[in-house]
């Protein structure tokens, strides 16, 4: 992989320059120490000059290289020096030898790499398919059960208007608001996964109360917490900080929205928030059963799933917050509490300031 991006990453007018300049610096090198080197193992090093070349470079670059390194070879180190004329046999042989070989090594090195090109991007291709077939089946399930549910609902309200009491009413607007919310995450889970993989992302950052924050998005998820208590104690000395408040709110929706989902009943939740330094920390743990051990390494992998898992769902919401923590530079750790319980540790370099600060700017 790494050859592939330093081939990719030169235009062919900047390969040409360093392979012929590498080639020139080797000779230099040789041709300085050639009262202690014997010419033929001056060929051996212009040989092993070109494989490199040939694993980094396109064909011609190399090949032009590959004549360059036999001529430079012939002309100063082959006797008679500094002419092209060769009167031993042997010499003779080693340098078509030496071209021959040269020459090969260069077509067949580019062929072997095209081989691997070829067979790796029909493995990324495959793989790629095998992914979102993966979540096309699960969405398939996590799409129709919320529509389903507000149609459900939303036909119960329309055929039974004058008959169902204002309690059962308002159970069924529940029900439509719970949907709504369900559906709703897994649209903005898969609009976050494209800007992600689209590469554009690009962070707004701005002055962020996170108490503020934090606080908005447990009112949100409110709807979905049925047996479950959240515990938030605001630090009233931290200071704002400089982010990306759209995307932060998704780290903490998808934090929080999983910690629902998959922690039994009457589980609690809780959210801190810690200025270390230059960082902004922010911990979401829970009381639950936590992660096997094994499968923490896997959590924040893109369509991954516990395989013990009985609740379905796209595999999307840790990938995502990962790739929103790394675009601030920052970094997300998963570890089970002793007591029982996942925790998530999500660590942000930023820029900070008081709200007196703030006034003056």
């Amino acid at each position: 992989m790494l050859l592939k991006l330093k081939t990719k990453k030169y235009t062919t007018k900047k390969q040409y320059l360093i392979s012929t300049s590498w080639v020139l610096s080797v000779s230099t090198i040789c041709y300085l120490l050639s009262s202690f080197i014997d010419y033929r193992i001056t060929a051996l090093i212009l040989l092993m000059s070109v494989s490199i070349i040939a694993m980094l470079f396109d064909i011609l670059p190399v090949l032009v290289t590959a004549i360059l390194s036999g001529l430079i070879l012939n002309y100063f180190f082959i006797q008679p020096l500094f002419t092209f004329h060769i009167t031993n046999t042997e010499d003779v042989l080693l340098f078509l030898m030496y071209l021959i070989i040269s020459l090969v090594n260069a077509v067949l090195t580019f062929k072997i790499r095209e081989v691997e090109h070829k067979a790796r991007d029909k493995e990324e291709k495959e793989k790629t398919i095998k992914l979102y077939n993966t979540l096309l089946n699960s969405l398939s399930h996590e799409l129709r059960t919320p529509i389903a549910t507000i149609i459900g609902a939303v036909d119960i309200l329309k055929d039974n208007k004058e008959k169902i009491s204002e309690k059962t009413q308002e159970i069924v607007l529940n029900e439509i608001d719970k949907a709504s919310i369900r559906l709703n995450r897994q649209v903005e889970n898969l609009l976050n996964m494209s800007r992600l993989e689209s590469g554009i992302l690009q962070l707004k950052q701005d002055w962020c109360d996170t108490t503020e924050l934090i606080n908005g998005v447990i009112q949100k998820a409110l709807p979905l917490n049925i047996h479950h208590t959240f515990e938030f104690n605001p630090n009233d000395h931290i200071p704002y900080f400089k982010l990306d408040t759209g995307l932060v709110k998704e780290i903490m929706r998808n934090l929080l929205y999983n910690a629902l989902l998959y922690t039994p009943e009457n589980s609690i939740i809780r959210i801190e928030t810690v200025h270390e330094g230059t960082n902004c920390v922010i911990i979401v743990s829970d009381n639950g059963t936590g992660f096997p051990v094994h499968e923490i390494p896997y959590v924040f992998n893109k369509f991954y799933r516990l395989p013990s898992s009985k609740i379905s769902g796209s595999g999307l919401g840790l990938s995502i917050v990962k790739g929103f923590v790394e675009a601030h530079n920052g970094t997300i750790h998963l570890e089970n509490n002793p007591s029982g319980g996942a925790r998530f540790t999500i660590v942000i370099p930023t820029e900070t300031s008081y709200l007196k600060n703030l006034k003056n700017e």
